[in-house]
């Protein structure tokens, strides 16, 4: 198979972990370019680390690589995906979110033969999931539990009188869709976003959200009743560096790159 480009948009907790574990060297991937809100930090980082990969803008990916990886803050959703996807080129994302807000971004890969990948992240079963919506979903339901600090700075907390850091006990802090908790949460809950994508769409998808300080890790369990089956899943993430962000992410991302670069693809 030929080498596949890969860029990297956003150079935080996952985007440097991805563009270390490139640089050693996956094979059928090659890491081509990066672009970051900080340029100088960006390159300090890859120069420490002895990473070849030149720091360039969101505009020139499209010349430089076959796919690109969002890693980047929400707002950035468009002028990383845009590019690539009017150029026909793959974009894998993790601000899940951030396309149940721009359905107009699937359009646009439709029309130009580009391609958005979501990767799993920091779930589980969006392979059950996506099988059993081949069939009928009745009712999809998560259940989301994270310390107080990785919810600070949430929108939705702008007009709520709730002060995280001082909770002493679990409080529920939300309960609704997952479209209204992708606008409310946009940086904390890419997961019910690719839960919906995968199922019944946002609109059905329903999440309650918890502040828990009893908790130390990200804590999702997802319920699915459907005619093929009915299933209970649960997962605690350990964060990164980045409290809002499971360490599983960045390597889910890496075995969906592997998987685009690989002979056999293992899962649905």
């Amino acid at each position: 198979m030929p080498t596949i480009r890969v860029a990297i948009a956003g150079l935080g907790a996952v985007g440097r972990t991805l563009a270390s574990r490139l640089a050693e060297g996956i094979p059928g991937l090659e890491l081509v370019c990066a672009a970051a809100g900080n340029r100088e930090k960006a390159e300090a980082f890859l120069g420490l680390r002895g990473i070849t990969c030149p720091v360039v803008d969101l505009a020139d990916f499209p010349d430089l690589a076959d796919l690109a990886v969002e890693c980047a803050p929400p707002a950035r959703l468009e002028q990383v995906c845009r590019p690539m996807l009017e150029a026909g080129r793959k974009v894998m994302v993790l601000s899940a979110g951030g396309l149940l807000l721009r359905p107009d971004l699937i359009e646009l890969a439709r029309g130009l033969g580009g391609q958005i990948i979501v990767p799993t992240g920091a779930l589980l079963g969006l392979d059950a999931v996506t099988a059993a919506a081949e069939g009928s979903i009745l009712s999809v339901k998560m259940t989301t539990r994270k310390p107080p600090m990785a919810l600070v700075g949430a929108p939705y907390f702008e007009d709520k009188p709730i002060d995280l850091m001082t909770l002493r006990e679990p409080l529920r802090v939300f309960t609704g869709t997952a479209r209204e908790a992708a606008a409310g949460f946009p940086s904390n809950l890419n997961v019910v976003a690719a839960l919906a994508l995968a199922g019944i769409g946002p609109d059905r998808t329903i999440i309650d959200i918890w502040a828990d300080p009893t908790v130390t890790r990200n804590c999702h369990s997802i319920d699915v009743d459907a005619d093929a089956a009915r299933m209970h899943m649960t997962i605690e993430n350990v964060p990164s560096e980045n409290p809002r962000t499971g360490r599983i992410t960045a390597l889910s991302v890496l075995a969906a790159l592997r998987k685009v670069a690989s002979p056999l693809r293992i899962g649905t």
